[in-house]
């Protein structure tokens, strides 16, 4: 029998629980999953924490002074949450029964749906997703978030900021911290794109608030978005 193709996706926490759980993007999201699983393909799916994490740590930070570390765990156990929030809207599916957080483990789960959530202090959702990667030997990467394009400076605070279609990691890595911070705001953090680099992963970002673009990735369709590789 051939082995199902299997799609890596890094699923912003702030499409997930923006403000609150996001229930409409969550069924849409299940359904066109679940529609190509029927087709042969095969997801594993690492949630992020998003504001979540991000509300977490300033008011963790607001009681103790924290360490990266604390703030670290604080977005592990956020991603978690959101990750079973996720997992369990797959109940009655293929889906694996437990969120993973060790990405070494994906290897001895053979469900057509997978979930994943933070795993360890200084490895980001986006970097678990990029370990995944490596496990199975996949070559590329879908990471859903919060915006349409990677820009080369914040557009919310920048209106001249400039988007790019296809960017190399080293133009990327231009433009972004250096630095892993606990709950940065970041595309893809500095770790993730440094391994993503160093295997050779191709990473296509868009924006989850219009999943037409995950479906045109899907069938090979141009899409609207960043292509970093």
């Amino acid at each position: 029998m051939q082995e199902k193709e299997t799609i890596i996706i890094s699923l912003g926490g702030a499409i997930v629980v923006p403000d609150m759980p996001n229930p409409s993007f969550i069924s849409l999201f299940r359904d066109i999953i679940l529609n190509w699983t029927k087709r042969g393909k095969r997801f594993v799916i690492i949630v992020g924490g998003g504001k979540t994490c991000r509300r977490y740590n300033e008011a963790l930070s607001n009681v103790i002074d924290t360490t990266n570390e604390d703030l670290d765990w604080m977005g592990i156990y956020s991603t978690q949450l959101n990750a079973q929030l996720v997992r369990l809207s797959f109940k009655g599916s293929d889906a694996y029964e437990d969120i993973i957080t060790d990405p070494s483990n994906v290897r001895g789960i053979n469900n057509s749906i997978i979930i994943g959530a933070g795993w360890k202090p200084g490895c980001s959702t986006d970097t678990d997703a990029v370990l995944v990667a490596k496990e199975i030997g996949s070559k590329k990467i879908i990471n859903l978030s919060n915006i349409d394009y990677v820009y080369d400076s914040d557009p919310r605070t920048n209106p001249d900021a400039k988007k790019f279609e296809n960017i190399s990691w080293k133009e990327y890595r231009s433009v972004i911290s250096s630095e892993w911070e606990p709950g940065s705001n970041t595309p893809f953090d500095p770790i993730a794109s440094e391994k993503a680099e160093d295997e050779g992963i191709e990473v296509a970002f868009m924006s989850g608030q219009n999943l037409e673009n995950l479906e045109n990735y899907l069938n090979d369709l141009p899409f609207t978005g960043t292509t970093i590789k």
